[in-house]
């Protein structure tokens, strides 16, 4: 296991941390599957006050007894922004008493989605401010599936030490994200690059030969792992067997080599497949009066074309509609033709007609989120 320092926190972290919202099938499995992944290195535990119940559980295992002492571990607990400070105050207290700890090693403000959510941070603030002084929290940080310009704003205020976000080889919209956070000296943190990065532990046959002689879900951890702006990456095992892949790379923090750069290459050239209906996430076409999110229906619609990823496109699209400010967007089949972003289009692409044919290929099964 590598350990990279968590930005200004001055934490050191394993490159890996434990994610804890699927492994709560039962105490005694999330007992084991947070023993093993101490046991294998990991040292940064996170969990959430809305992920059911694994606060209690995390907080159960910490009680049981650990490979490594409490002050060798690091723990995160999330928790949503409150319009006021009694709140948060109270929210806190809450989180510490569920885990049974006197302090948290990080706080993270959870799902900075909206810029509403961004508002809320200077009534919930004083709180956070009063835990880091009295020794209840250590260190401030947010969560965030927010569009890439509010992630850039919340970054840009200053008063966070580290940011959990999505980005992956398949999803890179929030480069600008990384790069401001690393400016600013800020801690990053990479959620579920395995499940939202592309369903890689259950890849199709084409993107398994297309990645050989790695697998899809090696070559998206290397792909993160080798920028040292990352610090470290979110494993989130429903159990202990879980583990294994993600951590089976958990030492190879090195530059790329020329085989697996080569690899990069051969999944970029394969986009050539899409022709002239290749959308290139410009992000152009928005804002649709429609509140369809045209680019992300139309990634999903690349990756289902040039890598075969119907699954996980079809997992991505039934989220629409039923996962709130954490995935917006109107599913395809609300487009009015309207034509509102034709002329906004470099590609000149007939969004319509495309947006059409995503609903056609990937509606299916209705998603939530896991933790509703």
């Amino acid at each position: 296991m590598r350990y990279r320092r968590f930005g200004k926190t001055n934490l050191n972290l394993s490159v890996f941390s434990l994610g804890t919202m699927r492994y709560l099938a039962s105490e005694e499995n999330a007992r084991q599957t947070v023993y093993q992944a101490v046991l294998q290195g990991v040292n940064h535990l996170e969990t959430a006050r809305g992920y059911g119940k694994s606060e209690q559980y995390l907080g159960a295992a910490i009680k049981a007894g650990l490979p490594k002492t409490r002050s060798q571990l690091h723990i995160t607990t999330k928790i949503a922004p409150t319009l006021d400070a009694d709140s948060m105050q109270r929210a806190i207290d809450e989180s510490l008493a569920r885990l049974g700890l006197d302090y948290l090693d990080c706080l993270a403000l959870h799902g900075i989605n909206t810029w509403e959510h961004l508002k809320f941070i200077s009534g919930c603030m004083p709180a956070v401010h009063q835990a880091i002084a009295d020794g209840r929290v250590r260190h401030v940080g947010f969560s965030t599936h927010a569009p890439l310009e509010i992630v850039l704003a919340a970054v840009s205020t200053d008063l966070f030490e580290f940011v959990n976000l999505h980005y992956y080889y398949f999803f890179q919209r929030n480069a600008a994200a990384i790069a401001l956070a690393a400016q600013k000296d800020m801690g990053v943190f990479i959620i579920s690059p395995a499940d939202k990065g592309g369903l890689l532990y259950t890849p199709s046959p084409k993107l398994q030969a297309l990645c050989q002689p790695f697998s899809p879900l090696e070559l998206n951890y290397r792909f993160l792992l080798q920028d040292p702006r990352i610090t470290t990456l979110s494993v989130g095992a429903a159990s202990a067997t879980e583990l294994t892949a993600p951590l089976r790379v958990s030492d190879r923090t090195e530059a790329l080599t020329p085989e697996e750069i080569a690899v990069l290459q051969r999944l970029e050239t394969q986009k050539d497949t899409l022709g002239s209906d290749r959308c290139s996430q410009c992000y152009e076409c928005l804002p649709c009066p429609e509140t369809i999110h045209i680019p992300e229906v139309l990634r999903l619609r690349n990756l289902a074309i040039a890598y075969d990823m119907v699954e996980y496109g079809k997992y991505r699209y039934g989220m629409f509609e039923n996962a709130g400010h954490w995935f917006p967007g109107m599913k395809a089949n609300r487009c009015t033709e309207c034509g509102d972003c034709l002329p906004r289009c470099p590609e000149q692409l007939n969004i319509p007609t495309l947006l059409q044919d995503s609903h056609n290929r990937l509606n299916g099964r209705e998603g939530r989120r896991l933790w509703d």
